[in-house]
């Protein structure tokens, strides 16, 4: 009933009185006085005049579906938000969930992961109220081989927000980093369950840190929050709600076209364009220039012995950014 609640008190114009939220949720006027209270727990802040009744002054810094839901008529992704306090990882429960059914678009997000993962199996910091911990399900007609630019496309969705919605100048680094002053703030991990020729559901995790004010010395000089490197807190809500919005639009024309439709506006964000990179894979490393993003995804690279090739796979490290 929390979230119903909110939602009428977001969406009254001025004052509602607790006999006429009763009305509406078809509850006792010492159930909404209970559940008031349970959102001041949270952080909100609820004014309450006798005879007039209670009126929202300012949201929390909470994720809940209310404050994240997509509302754009149409909108795909972000329409269906399952949150959790905590869970082990969100792309786990996404899809266990996906598994029994879960709705393409849907979203599972965690105020906490305590095992929360990255590319290689590398453990991503997820700790209560700190960031935006995230997973998104999408049932995309493509071929499996087309899947690794769906990541690219998640990235390029949160680039989008923090440069158009927040001011704040990040990159991307080939595939799936963001980064903000030459740290990574944001790392995107994409996974598939499908078959040889058909795929039947994606998972796309998300984790942005926001209000994190250190890191262990281990990440402290290749990882950074908006908060560090802002000097200032964000509502964590509204940084998942506008990634929510710029992936849809970025997801649907993907759909329609692939990742050429994409592939410039990636480019022009992306930091590796240009620029020396060393590629490690198993058998080794080598170090190259990054010429651009192909129509695939791949990254295009031109060898010191002037051999152009592609890299799909594997790590790829920026000189000089690290």
């Amino acid at each position: 009933m929390k979230d119903e609640l909110l939602e009428l008190l977001k969406n009254a114009d001025g004052y509602i009185s607790g006999e006429e939220i009763g009305e509406k949720l078809k509850v006792s006027r010492s159930a909404v006085w209970k559940e008031i209270n349970a959102l001041r727990e949270d952080g909100y802040i609820i004014d309450a005049v006798t005879n007039r009744g209670y009126m929202l002054k300012e949201s929390a810094d909470v994720l809940n579906r209310v404050e994240i839901k997509n509302n754009i008529p149409g909108a795909l992704i972000g329409t269906n938000i399952v949150c959790f306090d905590e869970v082990d990882s969100t792309n786990e429960v996404c899809k266990k969930m996906a598994s029994e059914g879960l709705e393409e678009g849907s979203v599972i997000v965690a105020e906490c992961q305590n095992g929360g993962k990255g590319r290689l199996g590398r453990k991503w910091v997820s700790q209560k109220g700190d960031g935006v911990w995230m997973s998104i399900l999408l049932k995309p007609d493509v071929n499996p081989a087309g899947i690794s630019s769906i990541t690219l496309a998640a990235g390029l969705a949160v680039c989008f927000t923090l440069r158009n919605d927040f001011g704040i100048q990040s990159d991307i680094k080939w595939p799936n980093d963001i980064l903000l002053n030459n740290k990574k703030i944001c790392g995107i991990l994409t996974e598939m369950s499908g078959q040889i020729a058909k795929v039947d559901y994606v998972v796309v995790g998300i984790g942005i840190n926001v209000n994190i004010e250190s890191f262990p010395d281990g990440i402290k000089n290749t990882a950074t929050s908006l908060c560090i490197e802002t000097g200032k807190k964000f509502k964590r809500s509204e940084i998942a709600k506008n990634v929510l919005k710029n992936f849809d639009s970025v997801y649907k024309r993907f759909q329609k076209d692939g990742f050429k439709c994409i592939k410039q506006e990636y480019e022009d964000m992306c930091i590796n364009i240009g620029k020396r990179v060393r590629v490690i894979k198993h058998d080794g490393s080598f170090e190259a220039t990054a010429l651009e993003v192909n129509n695939n995804g791949e990254l295009v690279i031109m060898k010191d012995n002037g051999e152009i090739t592609t890299v799909f796979s594997g790590e790829v490290s920026v000189r000089g950014v690290y």
